[in-house]
């Protein structure tokens, strides 16, 4: 089928606020249908907004959303599905317990005298995904099958309820190459059917791979729409970052009074990985040195924390601490090597806002000692000070509940937390995210003397200046992948978007 130049789905001025927020500002979208349409940007760039409009999740603040050239205006996501909307997460929202066929037809499986006709519910399910080439077993209960297997059901499922616009949110985060394929295989098949794929991916070689037309958001706000063929990597880049390439290389991340950077190893990576999750990835942080990771959304640096802290298992590589073989299945296995992670949000995973400052501070040294080894009160309320003092933390005293400082305070309460650990590695992920501009100065400070004074860090970061401004070397990544290690004169903000654009070598 030859792709049409008439929308299927269309938004109009669509926009919508959360209390002062404005998460999504006069947007025009338009699918066609019988075509992959990608929609792309960086966090907190309005992608799943927009969705959960359009499928009835959220009410619109004003705008319009028009399907088949009609104005919808669904309810809630049941309503979005009747009128031919349906989404699929990359949390697969179906019943693991239940069989293949169950889940396809859950809710309108065919009946016989009051009864599930099971017979003709599984030749109907077996018919559907024999279309796309899926030959599997429908009796099966869903959790006996891959990851991949199950997106392809939900997708089956949602195709045969809706089969106007499917809706694909990072539809391939789980999956390896050959699944991938089978997957595209099935969108292509879609597609030839007449329908519209808008597909959320932070995949950007699949986004070159497998979509026809590329629509930007950034900060709420539609940046561009354009035809995959047509768009540069870079210039995408470019516009889902709001940087512009210069043609002159930007100033290297160096500092005159910096000490010299000891060239011993601390940390060292040898191919950590895990499939479908992380590529095997090599990385070395030396006694002193800040190596900060970059890369788009989802190109895997969290990944790549949360490997090496245990948190995540993985079944590939080394991790090695003043050469030695360290075996870290836990974050507690972590802490007892000096390692320490500031997550990147800090509400849920950093900070305890019902605990006060002083108990906030003491958490990581105290499960460091053991439970059973109780750190005194008088030495907890000493080691609160010290940290308030050194990190200028903002509140009247250590009894203060976390919950109610600010973001910037906040953030280096987490810090104090690890510090107080008397850590030697310490990871950072987006330390500066959504904090006041002077916090973030001083967040760059504090990170700048910790490395000056020998401790080791990875550093995340989607700021581009900020990460050439402090590191010595910085890791890009891509695609779940590392695809350059870059240090001395090559630490700037356009050689990092140059790699992070540069086509894969087939």
């Amino acid at each position: 089928m030859t792709t049409s130049t008439q929308p299927i789905l269309q938004t109009r001025d669509l926009s919508i606020s959360f209390g002062s927020v404005d998460a999504l500002v006069s947007v025009d979208f338009n699918l066609r249908a019988g075509e992959i349409h990608a929609l792309l940007g960086e966090n907190g760039a309005g992608k799943s907004t927009l969705i959960k409009l359009v499928t009835g999740v959220y009410a619109k603040d004003s705008g319009q959303i028009l399907l088949d050239g009609k104005e919808i205006n669904p309810r809630n996501p049941r309503e979005a599905q009747l009128l031919g909307i349906s989404p699929v997460y990359q949390e697969i929202n179906l019943i693991p317990t239940l069989s293949v066929a169950e889940n396809i037809y859950l809710g309108s499986q065919p009946m016989r005298f009051g009864l599930v006709n099971t017979a003709a519910m599984n030749k109907q399910a077996e018919a559907l995904l024999n279309r796309y080439n899926i030959d599997i077993d429908v009796n099966r209960t869903l959790s006996s099958y891959s990851v991949a297997i199950q997106q392809l059901v939900a997708i089956a499922r949602g195709v045969d309820m809706s089969a106007k616009v499917l809706i694909l949110d990072e539809p391939t985060a789980s999956l390896d190459r050959h699944e991938v394929e089978t997957l595209f295989n099935v969108m292509r098949q879609l597609k030839a059917d007449g329908v519209g794929i808008i597909l959320i991916t932070h995949f950007l070689d699949q986004v070159y791979e497998i979509s026809d037309r590329i629509t930007v958001l950034r900060n709420g706000f539609k940046v561009g729409e354009y035809n995959t063929d047509e768009l540069p990597r870079v210039k995408l880049i470019s516009e889902m970052l709001g940087h512009e390439l210069t043609q002159t290389l930007g100033k290297q991340a160096t500092s005159e009074t910096a000490k010299p950077k000891n060239q011993e190893a601390y940390i060292r990576v040898d191919g950590l990985g895990r499939k479908g999750y992380l590529e095997p990835i090599d990385l070395t942080v030396n006694e002193g040195e800040i190596v900060g990771l970059a890369g788009l959304l989802g190109s895997g640096r969290t990944e790549t924390a949360l490997l090496i802290f245990g948190i995540e298992g993985h079944d590939q590589g080394t991790i090695y601490v003043d050469g030695q073989a360290v075996h870290l299945r836990s974050p507690s296995q972590a802490i007892q090597e000096g390692f320490a992670l500031c997550p990147e949000d800090r509400k849920t995973e950093g900070i305890v806002g019902e605990l006060t400052v002083r108990e906030n501070v003491i958490l990581a040294l105290q499960a460091k000692r053991g439970w059973f080894d109780f750190i005194p009160i008088k030495r907890q309320q000493e080691l609160a000070d010290e940290m308030i003092e050194a990190l200028h933390i903002a509140t009247p005293d250590a009894e203060k509940p976390a919950g109610q400082l600010s973001g910037g305070n906040q953030q280096k309460l987490i810090l104090a937390r690890w510090l107080a650990s008397e850590p030697k590695f310490l990871i950072l992920d987006e330390p500066t995210r959504g904090i006041d501009v002077g916090a973030h100065a001083e967040i760059i400070n504090i990170i700048k003397r910790l490395s000056n004074d020998g401790m080791s860090l990875l550093v995340i970061s989607s700021e581009l200046a900020e990460v050439v401004d402090y590191s010595d070397r910085v890791i890009v990544l891509r695609d779940h992948k590392k695809v350059a290690e870059l240090k001395g004169d090559e630490v700037t903000e356009n050689r990092i978007m140059q790699v992070i654009a540069e086509e894969p070598n087939v």
